[in-house]
């Protein structure tokens, strides 16, 4: 129900902007149509009081465009009421014009039209009622039209009927083409803006769906962090032994001293993960020039993976911009790295290049390439194209960069092997 109000009343406040223009395109419409009765068509008309209600009509859209400035929150329910003002303006002008004779009665189905199209069936019944009740009114009560007398002296009063007829199809027209302008102007519009709060919902909907397979990721990755604690613990304990009981053969020492400095990284990132969690950037995170960052980044991964050239560049505007670090974003470059080192274990390429707003890099892999196929469906939670992969590391990579503004995507390279860019925006990680 919350939501539904929210929606609503921000229709009703984007249709009152509109409805502002269109009331002045009324209100010009309505002075001219009476300047060409009384000028052009020598209608009488009792000018007094027509142009008394369209004062009190132009000062209440004046009154309403003053309010609109201040940014006041508009709701449906105050728009609908507008449309019912313009409704009895309209029905006020008709009676001293004619009434329902007047064949600008066809404007009572302009508001109607307007209700239909941006506000919900309750106050399209209400507005059919409006309308309905004012053409009625109108058919029983009115001021009915006199022509002049200038030009008509001597006529046969079946010329006058002539005439009169004449009139009422000139008007009809008039009236026609005034709705079919402002139709086009305001319900057209408003259609266009639903359809683009439609698109913004549909976009909000994907990504509370990632926001939950991401949140299903994390409570699986903590409850992972806890259960390996206990067996990383008795294998650092168990390797810290054989390290001392075979000191006499170097060449299996080194291979338990690999064991155990891998074991080490694993409860060190487990760490990480336990420390991070639940805290904000500023409270974990520790300030670091970009440049400095991803030198750090680099050396990380470069441990993972010793046997593994790469080739870093690193350039952008002077003074390197000052961030504060994110761990996330760290473990996301290095998982993309990972996956870059697996094509291409032999050479990988790291370009980045900065500005004062955003950093850019380029990861390129020597290796064969991806299909269509995967490059299409790379970037959705386990899907993987490796043997024994889980389909997580591209996805969380890709979140993380989502999550701070940036745009992640993976393409072939011209030259052969495959090419990941990622546009990450600095202003949620600076800092002042």
């Amino acid at each position: 129900m919350f939501i539904q109000g929210s929606v609503e009343e921000k229709v009703g406040t984007y249709s009152l902007k509109r409805l502002l223009v269109f009331r002045s395109a009324v209100i010009a419409s309505e002075l001219a149509a009476i300047g060409l009765a009384i000028y052009a068509l020598d209608v009488m008309l009792p000018l007094h009081f027509m142009l008394s209600v369209i004062a009190v009509y132009s000062a209440f859209n004046l009154f309403v465009w003053i309010r609109q400035r201040s940014n006041t929150q508009a709701s449906a329910n105050e728009f609908f009421l507008h449309l019912v003002i313009d409704v009895l303006a309209l029905a006020a002008l008709l009676y001293f014009a004619g009434g329902s004779s007047n064949p600008f009665v066809s404007l009572f189905l302009l508001p109607l039209v307007i209700v239909a199209a941006t506000l919900p069936k309750r106050y399209v019944w209400g507005m059919a009622a409006v309308t309905l009740g004012c053409y009625t009114l109108l058919m029983l009560i009115n001021v009915p039209l006199t022509p002049g007398m200038a030009g008509h002296a001597g006529h046969a009063s079946h010329n006058a009927s002539a005439n009169d007829f004449s009139l009422h199809v000139l008007g009809m027209w008039f009236s026609f083409l005034l709705a079919v302008g402002l139709i086009l102007f305001f319900v057209v519009s408003m259609a266009e803006a639903l359809r683009q709060r439609d698109q913004k919902l549909a976009e909000a909907r994907e990504k509370n769906l990632r926001d939950e397979h991401m949140v299903s990721l994390g409570t699986l990755a903590a409850g992972a962090a806890h259960e390996l604690g206990t067996p990383l613990s008795t294998m650092a304990v168990l390797s810290k032994e054989m390290e001392q009981e075979y000191q006499g053969q170097p060449e299996l020492l080194d291979n338990i001293r690999i064991l155990r400095s891998q074991v080490d990284r694993c409860k060190t990132t487990l760490g990480q993960i336990s420390a991070s969690a639940g805290q904000m950037k500023a409270e974990s995170g520790h300030r670091e020039d970009v440049k400095s960052c991803l030198n750090h980044c680099v050396g990380r991964w470069q441990e993972l993976h010793p046997d593994t050239s790469i080739t870093v560049a690193l350039k952008g505007s002077d003074p390197v911009p000052v961030i504060v670090v994110d761990e996330t974003v760290n473990q996301a470059v290095i998982n993309v790295l990972n996956n870059a080192a697996e094509a291409s274990p032999e050479k990988i390429e790291l370009c980045a290049d900065w500005s004062v707003a955003e950093l850019n890099l380029e990861i390129r892999d020597f290796g064969e390439g991806l299909s269509q196929t995967a490059l299409e469906a790379l970037g959705k939670p386990f899907f993987t194209t490796k043997k024994d992969g889980h389909g997580l590391g591209f996805y969380l990579a890709s979140e993380v960069v989502r999550r701070l503004g940036g745009e992640m995507n993976i393409s072939n390279h011209a030259s052969g092997g495959a090419l990941v860019t990622i546009r990450l925006p600095l202003q949620k990680l600076k800092t002042e």
